[in-house]
């Protein structure tokens, strides 16, 4: 009777041990989320606990499932840390694809290194993470960790899903704070995700995402962060590295960063002051004192970045800079920020995202933003913008690193939204004007000038300070069209006034033109070919965004070889889409000389994922008709 009463009990007890011990088994993972998948998020847990504008305690719990090599970098069990940031807690488990527990993994048993790089001097910034080599796939890891902080001047953003290839189970973010600090949030692409606001109140915010599917990258897709959900938050009232701080509107924040922050970081030796206005000397026109003094510093300063303390945010004293002749992005704009002061021309310190891909700072979201810092110098209404880490690019020259982008500018009276210089497509220019001949053993020789300007500037600028063997390989690289090219004679003309680059290059290549019988035959676009490839999207689900447009334009004469005759010239070929224009042309000018001309000009912008296929149509047709070939016959003797 004893046994028959305890074995309901006993069956009960078991089976929950059974199911405590699978709960990590792979088999609970639904097929849906497996598809396209090279890991599983099962739980990704944040739980942020505001105590106060100078107290912050976020833990962390995420369980992850990897299937293969290619998902160990979704692990992401590491955390940065400084002197105001103390890790309490960090640990994990692994368990393999049954479900059972395989090893456990102490805060000892982290790597702990510094986040130095070849570009930081200095830094008090460290980061511990997990290493781990695992023995099987599938597994799975169990991360949990706990950090305080004071600092609450970022607050985590919160991306239910954070990569490509990668599903989510559930994610889940709590907030709680005080009411009094001013807790704010904004919710970013939430339609056609599976994402509820559990929980609203003046002192807490809870979301939960389930079920999100992994995504697959798709070629031309704007920036992740616009596309997939996320959260933004932060607080009115913050405070960053022992600073109170305020951020209720940009103005606000603008005269707290230039009250609290830059203070007293510009001041200068009376040498120094003496120095700068000996070098702009009866100069009365602040832009042309400026561009002395911009000089002045890309040949005495370079860049090194410096993140100690406040520094990582606030700059270094501009005496400092001026005695060590190096500094970051903050130090150096505001170093020249202080030359300029010295010869009275006013300037601003600016802040933004510094990429290739354009991000705005949010103008509807104040809060710390950026990654990088500039100057701004105000003439007629409008700005010059200082990239003063450089010291190759022109007096005003954005490039592609800052253009095109909100930005946030700091006066004395508050900050202000500003967009950065936008270069126009057709001013994002590349102009080839060139020769080539082809003799009877259809080898190739020929010379051509190519011209860059505005976004093209930037990426033809650097060629000419590569070593020789960097600049074959970039132009094998560039006209990878031609075989056995050889370089000849090449110059480089750097126009930083006019912001143009001139490119004169002698070249030749043996058997370019093909051989068959009595038949020549060879491609008639032999410098400007495009060679790219828009993929085939089935089922495209992203918009795709051509982030800057440009205008090529190309005019080459092409001698034939003495002996042969026409057999085959390409027609003349036309087409106008919505997303750019395209044209060749070949003029014959007498019968062994013919001019060969095209214009490429491509539009900046954002298109729906319906006209993707429109486009790599289009581009499919450039490609096709920029290897459009010349047939040629050998004449009867």
């Amino acid at each position: 009777m004893l046994f028959k009463f305890l074995s309901p009990f006993f069956f009960l007890f078991t089976s929950f041990l059974f199911a405590q011990k699978n709960e990590y088994t792979t088999l609970k993972i639904s097929d849906s989320l497996k598809e396209n998948a090279n890991a599983v998020v099962r739980l990704n847990q944040i739980d942020i606990v505001i105590a106060s504008q100078r107290s912050m305690t976020i833990k962390t719990k995420r369980v992850i499932t990897v299937f293969n090599e290619n998902g160990l970098g979704s692990i992401d069990a590491s955390e940065n840390y400084d002197k105001k940031t103390n890790i309490k807690n960090i640990e994990a488990a692994v368990f393999d694809g049954s479900g059972n527990e395989i090893k456990k993994i102490k805060k000892k048993d982290f790597k702990d290194q510094s986040v130095i790089d070849g570009v930081t001097l200095l830094s008090d910034n460290r980061i511990i993470y997990l290493k781990y080599t695992p023995i099987q796939y599938p597994f799975t890891i169990v991360y949990e960790s706990e950090i305080e902080t004071s600092n609450t001047a970022f607050l985590p953003q919160w991306f239910p899903l954070d990569n490509y290839f990668l599903s989510i189970e559930k994610s889940v973010l709590n907030v709680s704070f005080p009411s009094t600090l001013g807790f704010k949030k904004k919710e970013y692409n939430f339609s056609d995700f599976n994402i509820k606001k559990i929980n609203e109140t003046p002192i807490q915010l809870t979301y939960e995402a389930t079920n999100i599917g992994a995504k697959k990258p798709e070629d031309y897709s704007p920036d992740f962060s616009s596309v997939f959900p996320k959260v933004m938050i932060a607080l009115e009232l913050f405070n960053l590295e022992g600073v109170d701080g305020t951020a209720k509107t940009w103005e606000e924040f603008g005269q707290w960063y230039s009250n609290k922050i830059l203070s007293g970081t510009t001041e200068l030796s009376e040498e120094t002051i003496a120095k700068m206005k000996s070098l702009v000397g009866n100069e009365k026109d602040p832009i042309k004192k400026a561009k002395l003094i911009y000089d002045y510093v890309q040949q005495k300063s370079r860049y090194i970045s410096i993140q100690v303390g406040i520094g990582g945010w606030k700059p270094m004293l501009a005496n400092d800079v001026d005695r060590l002749g190096y500094g970051d992005c903050k130090a150096l704009t505001n170093y020249t920020k202080a030359l300029l002061n010295a010869v009275d021309v006013p300037s601003y310190n600016t802040i933004l995202y510094g990429d290739r891909t354009k991000k705005n700072i949010d103008s509807d979201f104040v809060s710390m933003q950026g990654n990088h810092m500039i100057l701004a110098i105000p003439t007629d209404g409008n700005y010059i913008w200082l990239e003063c880490t450089s010291q190759d690019d022109p007096f005003g020259y954005q490039g592609t690193f800052t253009d095109d982008r909100n930005v946030l500018v700091i006066k004395p009276e508050g900050g202000v939204i500003v967009k950065t210089k936008v270069y126009d497509d057709k001013g994002n220019s590349q102009v080839d004007k060139g020769v080539y001949t082809i003799d009877g053993n259809g080898d190739l020789s020929g010379s051509i000038s190519i011209i860059s300007e505005g976004s093209q500037y930037s990426s033809k600028s650097r060629i000419e300070n590569l070593q020789p063997t960097e600049k074959e390989t970039h132009y094998k690289e560039y006209w990878s069209n031609i075989n056995n090219l050889k370089l000849g004679k090449l110059s480089f003309t750097n126009d930083k006034e006019s912001i143009r680059f001139t490119e004169d290059i002698q070249v030749s290549a043996l058997d370019y033109a093909s051989i068959s019988g009595n038949k020549m035959i060879f491609v008639v676009n032999a410098f400007n070919q495009y060679t790219g490839n828009v993929k085939r999207i089935r089922n495209r689900k992203n918009p795709f965004q051509i982030q800057r447009g440009y205008l090529d334009t190309d005019e080459i004469e092409i001698n034939l070889p003495a002996g042969f005759s026409i057999e085959f010239l390409p027609s003349n070929f036309e087409l106008k889409v919505k997303f750019g224009e395209y044209k060749t042309e070949i003029v014959k000018k007498d019968t062994n000389k013919l001019i060969y001309k095209r214009t490429m000009f491509l539009s900046k912008g954002k298109y729906s994922n319906k006209e993707y296929d429109e486009y790599r149509l289009f581009m499919e047709q450039v490609s096709k008709n920029d290897n459009a070939k010349i047939i040629l016959t050998k004449n009867q003797e």
